[in-house]
């Protein structure tokens, strides 16, 4: 049985796949433990030199949250655990010391909109759909997008993909500068490689070292706060009546 999130290595790219097409390639306890060791594996290989994620399949880079599974967190501090978890996952890749690719082959929502921006860089097939819906949940985001989201494009554009808690089309999400690129649906993974080739061109020690010069522009311990302000939030806002009927309403679907 292949693993929920594989790691296939090709010509300097470290491919990461959600591997949970049923799911939609939700995240659950095991993805998140994948993710941390296949993290480790590239950061120590100096041969992978740029990791490019994305999710199985052509529908789903990645849903968010597994619900049939984190339904059964109730109260503040079990949500705390289970967002501070993911949120060390995300706080690593924003910061990981080789450039980082969410390739968003279809829907990237809620946590999955969190994954995507956590990258450096995003690009996407024309099908696929991006936006932070967990407002439709009567919860924030729990994983540290929303600081993730100022950092990484114009505030008021921020703001808005965050408190309308709308999905966006890819040619929106451009205009919006959150996606850089539209790759060709019917190549897409050919696309991908085409898109990235200009960084395998160089050595691994110059991507970490441009990696590093724009990891200089943060204070980490800053970042970190507001990574777990974020979570405080998000958790106090789960245990809320609001939360557990409009999470009753979607899984009833």
């Amino acid at each position: 049985m292949l693993e929920k999130v594989q790691l296939i290595r090709e010509d300097g790219i470290a491919w990461l796949i959600i591997n949970r097409e049923d799911k939609r390639n939700a995240v659950d306890y095991d993805v998140m433990n994948l993710l941390t060791e296949k993290l480790d594996e590239i950061e120590q290989n100096e041969e992978d030199k740029l990791v490019v994620i994305r999710g199985k399949g052509d529908q789903a880079f990645c849903s968010g949250g597994d619900l049939s599974i984190f339904h059964l967190l109730h109260t503040k501090k079990e949500a705390e655990q289970m967002l501070s978890k993911m949120g060390e996952i995300l706080f690593r890749l924003f910061f990981f010391p080789k450039p980082t690719v969410a390739a968003i082959n279809g829907t990237a929502v809620g946590g999955g909109c969190e994954l995507a921006t956590a990258c450096d860089f995003r690009i996407a097939a024309p099908h696929a759909k991006v936006g932070f819906v967990q407002g439709t949940l009567g919860i924030t985001t729990g994983w540290g997008a929303s600081t993730m989201l100022f950092e990484r494009i114009d505030q008021a554009n921020a703001l808005q993909m965050l408190m309308t808690a709308k999905r966006f089309g890819v040619e929106e999400a451009v205009k919006l500068n959150f996606i850089q690129q539209i790759i060709d649906a019917e190549n897409f993974e050919a696309g991908c490689k085409e898109w990235v080739t200009p960084f395998l061109k160089q050595s691994t020690p110059v991507l970490r070292a441009y990696k590093k010069r724009f990891n200089d522009q943060f204070d980490k311990a800053s970042v970190k706060h507001r990574f777990l302000n974020e979570i405080e939030e998000c958790s106090t806002l789960w245990e809320s009546d609001e939360h557990h009927a409009a999470v009753e309403r979607f899984l009833s679907k």
